[in-house]
């Protein structure tokens, strides 16, 4: 494991953040949930090529982001499946505390609407568009 990654994962654990970035002295921090840290990034044309991740829940939503920002490596504390699956077939090696079937909602009553936005994409400029359209209905 890189050292970028430890000490992503480190600062992840020790800062309770949801989602940390991290390569060399540069590190990126986010206490926001869900996706939205990732669309921030990508929506500001964050350049993440070569940083390493750790993130609390990756999903295939936030595998197809990861895919698109460039990223070079990736921890999660809880993977789905398919998120690991999209990961792995475009290169980007992963690690998980735990890996799930299917991420759930935040009350745990079904599963995750991005991830079930994304379930049967296959290219990560269509899942950014479900994404960005599953986020415009969960506002209504």
């Amino acid at each position: 494991m890189h050292p970028d990654l430890q000490k992503a994962i480190g600062q992840l654990k020790a800062e309770n953040y949801t989602c940390v970035f991290c390569k060399g002295n540069t590190v990126y921090t986010s206490y926001d949930r869900g996706i939205a840290p990732l669309l921030k990034q990508y929506e500001k044309n964050t350049l993440l090529s070569d940083f390493y991740v750790a993130d609390k829940v990756v999903g295939k939503g936030a595998a197809f982001m990861y895919v698109l920002l460039g990223i070079r490596e990736l921890y999660a504390e809880i993977l789905s499946e398919s998120a690991k699956a999209v990961l792995t077939e475009y290169g980007i090696p992963v690690y998980a505390r735990s890996v799930v079937n299917r991420i759930l909602n935040r009350e745990k009553t079904g599963f995750c609407p991005i991830e079930s936005a994304v379930l049967q994409i296959t290219d990560p400029t269509e899942a950014l568009f479900a994404i960005q359209q599953t986020l415009k209905e969960l506002k209504k």
